[in-house]
């Protein structure tokens, strides 16, 4: 593997540590502020969930300027949303300009949950193109544990200890931009420009071993298909079933609860009993073994396949939610039933649902619909992400946290019986393969 090709994939992946981060930072963060600005339950959920409705219109609206102005320059300018976010969230002295800093935050996760993998992918080999577009996972989970850390570290900087917590944001954010003018422009929006020279140079500093002319007429001819697909409608057959299996498949994964426990691990172990400070050591704990098992699932995807990995995690996250449910049900709180309960779920999760599911709706459209079926699969992910965000604090005060999570264990365990009908063994099959199984219905 070459060291531009390294070198560029791991500065695109930085977008997703800032991902990572900037998501989860809020965790450590949330029992200060929302003292500071004095936040109602509602309040508090509108505080995190606004970060998401950001996601969503970066995650939609990226893909424009992107093929205007290139992969790599508005990934600068993400960079420079990360920024904008961190310093602003840090220094806002009322909820309006919180929350309308985190907005922007939200916006340039959104846009770099879209363009971080694509670029990899771009500029990646088809012999390294699965592991290395699994970097940009990597970088998320890698983002979040450095999220957590930064937090606990940061306790005890005093009463303004939150602001530090986001302004933290900004180192990153810096490193990222800087890095980014040591990357070339990806081939493929350059042989969409007409640059071919340019393109062809650039093929030959990421893969040495690389047929110039097949690749580029390879992706004339995938630049083609997707013009074509402009004009195929997606709700109509044979592509519907395939378009609601990809809104499924995002709305289960945040059906899980995920995303409840990134944003609210310490206000659930505070609820347990534990102080703030040890609480948010124990997000700490949940960020390394998310690390661990993100790490083990890259050895295993093409192994076990990606069904097969989410029908395991949805039965050990379903034993481990309905413990946690359990736990709070019947008032066991004490020790660290609870952590162990989030830690198995974790585990389950990172191992089987965290690292399938971008690898999944990237391989189970065909090729002429790919990018718009990845985008509904997409928004269905950060819709439901941002509507349990905001809702959890409202339902965990007014029904009890058992309640909710009494929800996720058998919405998890629904989603079991969903792949198992629905989904089709991608392991091993080339997209053209899976193009003509998928369209055909067989299994």
């Amino acid at each position: 593997m070459k060291k531009n090709l390294i070198l560029y994939t791991f500065v695109a992946a930085l977008g997703g540590l800032l991902f990572g981060f900037d998501t989860a930072v809020i965790n450590g963060a949330l029992p200060f502020f929302t003292s500071y600005f004095g936040l109602d339950s509602a309040m508090q959920g509108w505080a995190v969930s606004s970060a998401l409705i950001g996601c969503i219109i970066g995650a939609l609206f990226i893909g424009k300027p992107s093929d205007l102005f290139g992969r790599r320059d508005m990934l600068r300018v993400l960079a420079g949303l990360f920024f904008i976010s961190a310093l602003g969230s840090g220094l806002s002295n009322n909820l309006t300009s919180f929350v309308i800093f985190r907005l922007i935050g939200g916006i340039a996760i959104g846009g770099a949950s879209v363009l971080s993998p694509m670029y990899i992918s771009e500029i990646a080999p088809a012999r390294f193109r699965g592991r290395l577009t699994l970097t940009f996972q990597m970088s998320v989970v890698i983002g979040i544990l450095v999220a957590f850390f930064s937090d606990y570290l940061l306790l005890n900087t005093g009463e303004n200890n939150w602001r530090w917590m986001f302004i933290a944001g900004i180192i990153p954010a810096i490193g990222f931009f800087v890095l980014l003018f040591f990357v070339k422009r990806s081939p493929r929006w350059l042989v969409q420009k007409g640059r071919i020279d340019e393109a062809i140079k650039v093929i030959r500093e990421v893969n040495i071993e690389a047929d110039c002319e097949q690749t580029i007429s390879e992706i004339k001819e995938s630049i083609t298909l997707e013009k074509e697909g402009l004009n195929t409608s997606i709700f109509k057959k044979p592509y519907l079933k395939l378009i609601i299996i990809g809104f499924m498949v995002g709305m289960f994964n945040q059906f899980t609860g995920i995303n409840i426990i990134m944003y609210y691990a310490t206000d659930i172990f505070r609820a347990a009993g534990f102080s703030t400070d040890s609480a948010i050591g124990q997000t700490v704990a949940i960020g390394a073994v998310n690390l661990l098992f993100t790490i083990l699932a890259m050895f295993f995807i093409d192994r076990i396949g990606r069904k097969r990995l989410l029908l395991i995690g949805s039965l050990g996250m379903t034993v481990f939610l309905g413990l946690f449910a359990y736990i709070f049900a019947t008032d066991q709180q004490e020790g660290f039933f609870v952590l162990i309960a989030l830690l198995g779920f974790i585990a389950f999760f990172a191992f089987t649902q965290g690292a399938t599911i971008w690898v999944i709706l990237s391989e189970m459209f065909p090729n002429n619909i790919r990018a718009r079926g990845a985008s509904i699969g997409s928004f269905s992910h950060w819709f439901f992400n941002a509507v349990f965000a905001f809702l959890y604090p409202i339902l965990a005060g007014s029904l009890g946290v058992h309640i909710v999570f009494l929800f996720f264990t058998l919405a998890t365990l629904g989603s079991f019986f969903f792949f198992k009908v629905y989904l089709i063994e991608m392991k091993g099959k080339s997209l053209e393969q899976l193009e003509k199984q998928t369209i055909l219905g067989s299994h």
